[in-house]
Formats: structure tokens, sequence, C-alpha cells
């Protein structure tokens, strides 16, 4: 099952990791970077192994690191690398060294999320998505980003745009979605999604429960959407068995092997455990 949200918690705050663990998110994401204040760093892993030793099988979770060239990262390389219960991934913050980025995969046993948030990170993301095969997904730190590009959030699409095809282009996962800050905005917040969507994300993170419901139905295919890819589906088996590849559905739909692979992959989105 893809996740569709992605929940942040704080990993210092060991009260708010068991509600995230309880939570309606399809994968939750401890946060040893941003979230976390400097005295507190240490605390955070320590809660964050508890956290992994405890957490059920079936519950996904990723852990946030701090950046490959902090004075913390080799302590949560070493920790997470000798952890029992492997989180099932791992994102590294402001990733920027392929590297350091394939020191960190030999260290580590779970795929790799980067977050994409400089200049230059951005410039160099088809070199960064490919620094190591553990790396399977790529992603948008926006705030950090539009900080270092001197532009606004909403000035981002074409940045959107090129993380996608990074990451398509060497065969890794639809980007997840970057975090949209206004929690209280929960219209916004599924206009925001659902644009990201057709824009090629799938997922998304969000920083508050209450955001993930909008997330999860906004990345869900609808039943309207479904019905559609069966139908083209089933048409392409009736076609291929008479020798056709491209075919026009009863709407008047050209239908060919492009339009049927998308229709599986919405059919593929659709399973829910």
């Amino acid at each position: 099952m893809i996740p569709r949200s992605w929940l942040y918690v704080p990993g210092h705050r060991e009260d708010r990791i068991a509600k995230a663990l309880r939570s309606d998110a399809d994968a939750v994401i401890i946060d040893l970077e941003d979230a976390v204040p400097s005295p507190a760093k240490a605390t955070a892993l320590q809660n964050t192994l508890r956290a992994l030793e405890a957490s059920a099988a079936d519950r996904e979770v990723w852990v946030r690191l701090n950046p490959l060239d902090s004075v913390w990262s080799a302590q949560e390389l070493e920790s997470l690398g000798w952890q029992g219960r492997k989180p099932d991934g791992v994102r590294i913050a402001k990733a920027e060294d392929p590297e350091a980025i394939a020191r960190a995969a030999d260290i580590l046993d779970c795929d790799m999320h980067l977050l994409i948030e400089s200049a230059s990170a951005l410039r160099d993301a088809t070199q960064l998505a490919g620094a190591h095969h553990r790396v399977t997904g790529l992603a948008l730190g926006e705030a950090d980003l539009a900080a270092d590009l001197r532009v606004s959030p909403e000035g981002l699409d074409w940045a959107r745009g090129w993380i996608v095809t990074a990451a398509r282009s060497h065969g890794l996962a639809s980007p997840v979605q970057s975090v949209y800050t206004d929690v209280a905005d929960l219209d916004g917040l599924r206009r925001s999604s659902l644009q990201g969507r057709r824009q090629g994300f799938f997922g998304r993170t969000v920083i508050h429960p209450r955001q993930i419901d909008v997330v999860n139905h906004a990345f869900t295919p609808t039943p309207e959407e479904v019905s559609r890819a069966e139908g083209v589906v089933a048409l392409a088996q009736t076609s291929a068995e008479a020798g056709e590849t491209a075919v026009l559905d009863p709407d008047g739909r050209f239908i060919d092997p492009a339009v049927v692979e998308n229709a599986r992959l919405i059919l593929d989105l659709a399973i829910r455990d």
C-alpha cells in the first residue's frame, strides 16, 4: 500500500509520538530535525529508538534525520544502523552531497527519501536521485527552498514539475507533496492536494492530525475514477485478444497502451488494506 498521508511528529515529544502511532495516517515520520530544539536532540533520538521497538509491524514508521553534515548525524546513523526494529525509511534533511548520501545508505538498511531544500540540490536532483539504490524518493522542502530561491511558495510550480521529472526519470516513486502550513484551512489543503496529484505527486506530509482525512481522501481514486479505469483495462484486454493495441472506447476516447498503464496505476492506488 502506497502511503497517502505522512504525519510528522516531533521526536522529543514522546506523548505525541504515541498519539501519532495511533492516528489514521498511513505513515508516521518521527522528526529529529526542525521540530526538535538543539538541547533535545539526544532525547528525540532515544524516544525514536524506543518507539521503533514498540511500534506494530504493520505501522509504517519513518524518521527524518538531521542533515548529514550536522553534528548529530553520526550518532543518528550509528543508532539506527544497529537498531533491532529498523525504520521503514528515513528522510534526509537538506540532502545535497551524493557521496554522503551513499555512505549513509550503506549504514542504513532501509529506504531513503531525500529532501530537496536548496537551489543547488534542486539543480542536482537527478544526480541525487541516482546516488544509491536505497534512494527511493525525492521530496521538496518548500519553505527552505523558497527562501533560498527568493520566491514565494506560490512561485514553485516549476520546481514541483522538475522534482517529479527527476524522480520518475530514475524510476523512483512519485514524490510526496510538501506540507500545507495553514492547519486551519482544510479547504485550501484539499484544493492544493488535488492539484498536487494532478501535477504528479502522490501522498502528502502533514503536520497536524486534522489534516490526515483531507489528504487521504484527496489521494484516493474516486469510485468514478476506479470504474473508468476498470473499463479501460477490460477494453484493453478485449482489444489485445483481437490483436489490437489501440481502440476507441464507447464514448469515442482513444485507448492506447499509455492510457491502459495509467488505468492500472489508478486501480493499484485504489487498493487499501
